[in-house]
């Protein structure tokens, strides 16, 4: 069985050192733009040109996280980043935007390139679909058990697992309150941790309804690797070096078999103790937040810490050759596996007291220790009577180690083909109906979808009500919703199997996986927002692989989205309760206790009321207020189709909503206005 990865987080240059000289055998950083960890320090050009350098010198790899979505405005400059990232040797590409994975491959042909855990993929057919799709590797979700890991894992893709550090309630890139709240888009790489807030199901005002324990699988990890998890990743960008180099230390104990050490972990760094998340399927106690102790404890630990990397880590072994005769240069030359290099210095002296022999210079030339060498085996071809002073042995041994380590880095850095291109749009526009605007009406009950039968183009909703109170829909106007995060794969596929030869016949796309699932039953595909389409690359890019339409990003400005170009017929949501976040724990349930003291919503520090709807398997946090531009509807340009969004509407509201009639309460107009960060 192969070794899998240790793959590292860095924030910083003094972390990424700590990584790799505690044991990494690769590692993940942000550059200064289109990095998801906007608030760590990051690396500028410069820096990451040293850091490739300074991985490769390790053997290991360094994998470039460009995993935010970009504007139109952004992508010459994307392109740019990208190709003097390959210029300088990075070995992957982390990437959420669809659009951006399409940049990289025109613009860097033969690069690597990872599809982020934020692309929210969490099925075998997600995976298979990005493996079809030219991506090497994937990030499942964080929120799959071990069965679907397994799953994953046997298709023909890397897999990479996060295995320790910070879990978001929110299943990644379909999370929304930060930039619904404040402006600060997760999505773009600064999410302002809004659920870390105080929330709670029954007004308590210190409850943290939302804010889970930090993940830690390292007692899993041999059973991890048996699996065949290529990568076991640790998350932490923002964290400290000594946090870094606990977690590969403890990581590299526990796949060698031995008992890592938690308690020192948690010392380091915890949410009052570990979780083991999704894995075993059972979701216990794992809600906590950050105590006074979990703060202070770090500190007597801190110095232990700083001895996993003080020192150089030695990674390859050398045998040193010297020819030392009368009357010839000096020559040393040193194997390092495949490497050779040779150095040469002045013609010996003649000895006048003692003679060089080879215990001294066994004695000079081994001294290895500020190098990633360690000393292997002498050989010496030497004449007898011959002196070469220590200073000089030792000026030729540190010359012949920069010469190997530079070799070394060499033969460990990737070269690319980088060709000329530049990002352009299509010419073609978004065609809009010159009479009314179509509107589709996602639904969640029948009364819903009978009452917005008269209203809509396309009525959506979830797979299963079509199967109870079916309402009397054409099927030619139904959009089937499966659930947004699948947790029986197989099931779902058999019930779309018997659906498609009922006659339905399109699918609405949630994630990769949805679109893998449409495509394996040649259904109609069209894209939801959570797809999070937010620049025209990505729009032409699904038009290309074949959906039919997409809605776009709500986090997109109504002036982004008149500027798109694509071929694509494009949406956008005109109503409804915006999705904060879509998790797999019921927040609620945690803090009453029992499904039958549901509450049925969340109360914020400021005395707001978060709907939460429960589904089967996974729950979605509203926005307490409710998006309305159904009376600007002529200011959202380049669309084809409006998205009305129900949530508990009976059939009279429903038409309400869909004659136009402005709703009670609070509205809002969201981010089409003022936009994200």
């Amino acid at each position: 069985m192969k070794s899998p990865e240790v793959l590292a987080p860095a924030g910083s240059p003094e972390t990424l050192s700590a990584a790799l000289r505690s044991g990494a055998d690769a590692v993940y950083i942000g550059g200064k733009r289109f990095s998801a960890r906007n608030s760590a320090d990051n690396f500028s050009d410069e820096e990451l040109a040293d850091a490739v350098r300074l991985c490769h010198k390790y053997g290991a790899k360094l994998d470039l996280a460009v995993n935010t979505v970009i504007s139109d405005d952004e992508a010459k400059d994307f392109c740019e980043y990208i190709k003097y990232a390959a210029s300088v040797g990075v070995d992957a590409f982390i990437v959420q935007d669809w659009g951006c994975a399409e940049i990289i491959r025109n613009a860097v042909p033969d690069a690597v390139i990872h599809g982020s855990t934020q692309m929210s993929v969490h099925t075998s057919s997600g995976a298979g679909l990005l493996s079809e799709l030219g991506y090497a590797r994937v990030v499942p979700s964080r929120e799959c058990d071990r069965d679907v890991l397994a799953d994953i894992c046997a298709k023909d893709i890397e897999t990479e697992v996060f295995v320790h550090g910070a879990l978001c309630m929110s299943v990644s890139g379909q999370c929304y309150m930060s930039a619904i709240m404040g402006s600060r888009s997760a999505n773009r790489g600064r999410c302002g941790q809004a659920c870390r807030l105080p929330y709670s199901a029954v007004g308590r005002k210190n409850s943290a309804a939302l804010s889970l324990k930090d993940l830690s699988l390292l007692p899993k990890a041999c059973e991890l690797a048996e699996m065949g998890v290529d990568s076991f990743k640790i998350e932490g960008r923002m964290k400290r070096p000594e946090y870094t180099a606990s977690a590969v230390h403890e990581l590299k104990n526990a796949l060698s078999g031995q008992t890592p050490d938690m308690a020192l972990l948690k010392g380091i760094f915890s949410r009052g103790g570990f979780t083991d998340g999704y894995f075993t399927g059972k979701r216990q106690d794992m809600f906590g937040i950050r105590e006074k102790e979990d703060v202070t404890a770090a500190q007597s630990l801190i110095p232990k810490i700083h001895e996993y990397y003080r020192f150089e880590r030695k990674v390859c072994p050398v045998d040193i050759h010297v020819t030392m005769k009368s009357g010839q240069a000096l020559e040393i030359s040193g194997n390092c596996g495949d490497i050779c290099e040779k150095v040469t210095g002045d013609i010996p002296d003649k000895a006048m007291n003692r003679p060089t022999d080879t215990s001294a210079l066994e004695k000079q030339l081994s001294k290895l220790g500020d190098t990633i060498f360690t000393f292997g085996e002498l050989t010496a071809d030497i004449d007898d009577g011959l002196f070469v002073p220590a200073g000089k042995l030792n000026e030729l041994r540190r010359e012949l180690c920069e010469k190997l380590t530079n070799s070394y880095i060499m033969r460990n850095t990737p070269s690319y083909t980088i060709s000329g291109y530049k990002p352009s749009l299509p010419q073609a526009r978004v065609q809009r109906c010159e009479n009314e605007l179509p509107v589709r009406v996602f639904c969640r009950t029948a009364q819903q979808a009978q009452a917005a039968l008269g209203y809509a183009q396309y009525v959506i909703a979830d797979y299963k009500l079509w199967c109870g109170e079916t309402p009397d829909i054409p099927r030619d106007k139904a959009i089937l919703s499966p659930p947004r995060f699948i947790t029986d794969e197989k099931a779902l596929t058999a019930r779309l199997e018997e659906m498609k030869a009922m006659g339905f016949d399109r699918l609405y796309c949630h994630t990769p996986d949805h679109i893998a699932l449409g495509k394996t039953f040649g259904m109609k595909l069209h894209g939801s927002f959570t797809l999070n389409v937010y620049n025209s690359y990505s729009a032409e890019y699904l038009h290309d692989i074949g959906l039919e339409d997409c809605v776009f990003s709500f986090e997109a400005t109504l002036e982004q989205l008149s500027n798109v170009r694509t071929h694509l017929p494009l949406g956008a949501v005109i109503y409804g309760r915006l999705p904060l976040m879509l998790t797999r724990n019921c927040p609620i349930k945690n803090e009453v206790g029992s499904c039958d003291k549901c509450t049925g919503h969340l109360i914020d520090r400021t005395g707001r009321t978060l709907p939460v709807v429960c589904n089967a398997d996974s729950k979605e946090v509203l926005n307490p207020d409710i998006l309305y531009m159904q009376d600007r509807l002529e200011e959202i340009k380049n669309i084809s189709y409006g998205l009305v969004m129900l949530h508990d509407e009976n059939a009279e509201q429903t038409e309400d909503v869909l004659s136009g009639m402005k709703p009670a309460g609070n509205i809002t107009r969201a981010l089409y206005y003022r936009g994200i960060l």
